[in-house]
């Protein structure tokens, strides 16, 4: 039996939390820019939450941006999918199974443009919410009357300029605009970004004053480990005990976080924070966000390339072997939390670090180290560059398992196969793919290059890092160690080299 609008009733699990029928003839509220897991994870788990209470009352218009797959299990599925929130809370194990009911329709921007923009019409409609990674919030000089637009944030000019008219300029018809992408000031970025799109397109005065005073574009952060679709057995296991198929299916740890910056307007619009204490509007968010981009995501992105290269394909796998783990426990605990670039409470910083290492530990998640490479330049810039800057600022020397791990980005990094622009790096005779915007940078300095010269160039390269690495000296011979073991004696030989050597000292 496929998960479907009428086979709900069909579903006789215990299990299973259905939807009421009620939610079926909610109104659109929100449209959301991206599919992701991560947004059918935490926001549309909020929103779902929220109208199964019967407070927010309203669904959601997805728009799928990329040219990339395409709608065809919303369709056959009516949109609902299945979240399997798995983990522990205040030592109780939690395993939920929700059939989430989020989402009205999956819209595609290529083929449904002018549909997407008769939702601007809507004066239900109050939110839009983005996850395009961190590289969609990106300005690209273009038309707005494409159809579509290439870049999101022309994608969202073009509907707020649809809506502007078709409202007459009209206070009330402001949105509420959340991008949730992992970069600082994502909504101040989103704003800057859409209204110098505005300026190129020649758009009047009153459209960008319209812009400026009437619409919240709120800065946001979101916090919860949502792998996706679970491998083949597990997924076959989940179905035989729900009692249907379902090819959207994600399975999702407990933990949740959506903290939005905003005020008693926000409140009132966003009134879905009252279904879950996981949801926080505050005037302020800076300190969530540097705790999570720090020890979370920091963690994880000078851990990806050194745990996949040697071998591990999960996090859960990798919190299993002795050294990696010590290794992100080191990481972690003694070197990114001791130079986090933000004034943090006592013991604020190892508090929240403890709680993300039982999250990595969390059995039933299949969180994939390849995954977590995606726009892995990006990722290191902005997560973990500000933390080896702060150290050397504090302990002029460098951190040990930062160089490692970043050694380990570097060989990641390193492509062997081309196939037109798609670069391929290659672990135990086996091709990954290499999907980072520098991918062809790394590719040609790689190229007849010693490791000493790669290291060199990598590290100079300032517009890359906005600052030139290669000026802390002892990080750059570190790199340059471990890159050396790691192509001669292999990942877990160097690993293990690294924790001997700082036993002895």
């Amino acid at each position: 039996m496929q998960l479907s609008k009428e086979n709900i009733k069909n579903i006789t699990s215990q299990n299973v939390i259905k939807p009421p029928g009620h939610v079926f003839d909610l109104p659109d509220k929100v449209l959301q820019f991206g599919t992701g897991v991560l947004l059918r994870g935490l926001c549309d788990y909020f929103i779902d939450k929220a109208n199964r209470k019967g407070i927010f009352n309203g669904r959601v218009v997805v728009v799928k941006s990329t040219g990339k797959g395409d709608a065809t299990a919303f369709d056959k599925q009516d949109n609902l999918y299945t979240l399997c929130v798995r983990g522990t809370a205040d030592g109780n194990n939690i395993e939920e199974n929700i059939v989430s009911s989020a989402i009205s329709r999956v819209l595609s921007a290529r083929q449904d443009w002018q549909e997407i923009l008769k939702y601007a019409h809507n004066r239900h409609l109050q939110i839009i919410i983005s996850n395009t990674t961190e590289v969609g919030l990106q300005l690209v000089k273009e038309s707005i009357h494409q159809s579509p637009p290439s870049s999101f944030p022309a994608k969202l000019l073009a509907f707020l300029y649809e809506r502007y008219q078709a409202f007459v300029g009209a206070a009330e018809a402001g949105m509420i605009i959340i991008p949730t992408e992992l970069i600082t000031d994502n909504g101040k970025k989103l704003l800057s970004i859409v209204e110098e799109l505005a300026h190129f397109n020649h758009l009047n005065d009153d459209f960008i004053n319209w812009l400026k005073e009437h619409n919240r574009f709120c800065n946001s952060l979101v916090d919860r480990i949502v792998p996706g679709k679970p491998d083949e057995a597990t997924l076959q296991q989940l179905q035989n005990e729900l009692g249907y198929e379902d090819e959207l299916l994600s399975v999702c740890e407990v933990y949740r976080l959506w903290a939005i910056e905003g005020d008693y307007h926000e409140k009132n619009t966003l009134s879905f924070f009252e279904a879950d204490e996981g949801v926080i509007i505050e005037p302020h968010i800076e300190i969530y966000k540097e705790l999570k981009l720090r020890l979370l995501n920091g963690t994880h992105t000078l851990t990806c390339g050194l745990a996949y290269l040697n071998g591990f394909t999960t996090v859960k796998e990798g919190m299993s072997d002795k050294s990696l783990s010590t290794f992100i426990y080191d990481l972690m605990l003694k070197e990114i939390a001791q130079a986090i670039p933000y004034p943090l409470p006592d013991s604020a910083a190892y508090e929240f670090g403890m709680k993300v290492l039982d999250r990595f530990r969390n059995p039933y998640l299949q969180h994939q180290w390849l995954n977590i490479t995606l726009q892995y330049t990006s990722k290191m810039k902005m997560r973990n560059i500000p933390i080896l800057v702060r150290y050397y600022e504090l302990y002029d020397v460098a951190p040990k398992n930062f160089s490692l791990g970043f050694a380990a980005y570097i060989l990641f990094m390193k492509a062997v196969k081309k196939e037109g622009e798609k670069y391929f790096g290659k672990c135990n005779s086996e091709y990954y793919p290499i999907n980072d915007e520098k991918a062809r940078y790394f590719y040609e300095v790689w190229q007849n290059n010693s490791v000493d010269d790669v290291v060199t160039t990598v590290l100079h390269n300032q517009e890359l890092w906005g600052v030139n690495l290669s000026h802390f000296y002892d990080f750059t011979e570190n790199v340059k160690l471990h890159l050396k073991l790691m192509i001669e004696q292999g990942m877990a030989a160097t690993l293990a080299a690294s924790q001997q050597a700082e036993k002895v000292e």
